[in-house]
């Protein structure tokens, strides 16, 4: 930001944020590749402010406002969430909508391998993310006021054809594996079973903080993707991750003895999940996982083609994840006889 939009940012602070003092002084987090993010300094303190990106977006993308009405319903719920302050509407102020929330000290763990915890550790960290997955999808939504987050119907009919058609509007070439992945989908398709539940859209180990000094998750981040929906999506999402090669690029776990670092198989962390919401199994996970391949290929292809318009957070990021849209899609593929 420069010296006028920092000005304009505080003078906004000052009407809308109780106790805000500036004048203030903003960084920008190299993380994340949807809305750009930042951390701000000031008299009064620390907080992060997210704002919707600048130029021509796609319909219903990078939606800061569902962040921050979410995040606001969920305050003093079992599921961790920070502070949020103030909705920006005017555009005047800092040229896109934005919403300014508290400032959380916590660990960010980018690898799900977790390298430097011990095995006991690790086992504690993903047995809390466990536990709030469930807590997500337990969230009573008339209590906190988000029955109408989401639009009524087939959830996951409703994805595909939004995916579908989010990935056609930023299709750059045209990939085999992807056109089957979405043709079978479509065949596949479950019948409605009458879970309708929030849903984060995003659940994953890096947009979690735990506690400096233990295992507890201090808070869930990144709602841009939230809605109601059905539940094994976020279940699905977490599979998904541990599918892609590990590192840092991929920060998954395929290929690494789980069982030496004292972290779960697939089956186990769904085991523990059914367990905590108090259900027998599931069926079709494969159709749920391959989805999952399907939605962040798609989401991934909207990344790069951010980059290549000029409009990506972190450009020389963004091509890269954008070069993983194949990759995704034939793991999808591949998902559907994994998990059966």
């Amino acid at each position: 930001m420069n010296t006028d939009e920092l000005a304009r940012v505080a003078a906004w602070m000052t009407a809308h944020v109780p106790g805000f003092q500036g004048p203030v002084r903003a960084e920008k987090f190299v993380v994340g590749q949807s809305n750009p993010t930042f951390q701000l300094e000031s008299p009064s303190g620390a907080y992060v402010l997210r704002r919707k990106p600048a130029g021509d977006l796609l319909k219903s993308a990078h939606a800061v406002d569902r962040e921050f009405r979410v995040q606001r319903a969920l305050a003093g719920t079992s599921v961790p969430v920070p502070q949020v302050f103030a909705l920006c509407e005017d555009k005047t102020v800092l040229g896109s909508m934005f919403y300014v929330m508290e400032h959380i000290d916590g660990r960010n763990h980018v690898d799900p391998s977790l390298p430097g915890e011990t095995a006991k550790g690790r086992a504690a960290i993903v047995d809390e993310m466990s536990r709030v997955l469930a807590a997500i999808h337990d969230v009573d939504l008339a209590a906190v006021g988000l029955e109408d987050f989401g639009a009524p119907g087939n959830y996951h009919a409703r994805q595909l054809g939004r995916w579908t058609k989010q990935y056609r509007a930023s299709e750059t070439e045209e990939l085999r594996d992807m056109e089957t992945l979405m043709s079978w989908l479509g065949e596949a398709m479950p019948e409605e079973d009458g879970q309708r539940t929030l849903v984060h859209g995003d659940y994953r180990i890096d947009n979690l903080l735990f506690a400096a000094d233990g295992s507890a998750c201090v808070a869930v981040l990144d709602w841009e993707l939230s809605t109601l929906g059905h539940p094994y999506a976020d279940l699905a999402g977490v599979l998904m991750q541990w599918q892609l090669p590990p590192g840092a690029e991929g920060r998954g776990l395929s290929g690494v003895d789980r069982a030496a670092l004292g972290l779960p198989s697939d089956a186990d962390f769904v085991a523990d999940y059914c367990a905590r919401r108090g259900i027998d199994g599931i069926d079709s996970l494969g159709f749920y996982v391959s989805f999952a391949f399907f939605r962040m290929a798609a989401i991934l292809q909207g990344v790069k083609k951010r980059a290549l318009d000029g409009n990506a957070a972190n450009p020389e990021k963004a091509l890269k994840l954008g070069a993983y849209v194949p990759l995704f899609a034939k793991l999808g593929l591949e998902a559907r006889h994994r998990y059966g």
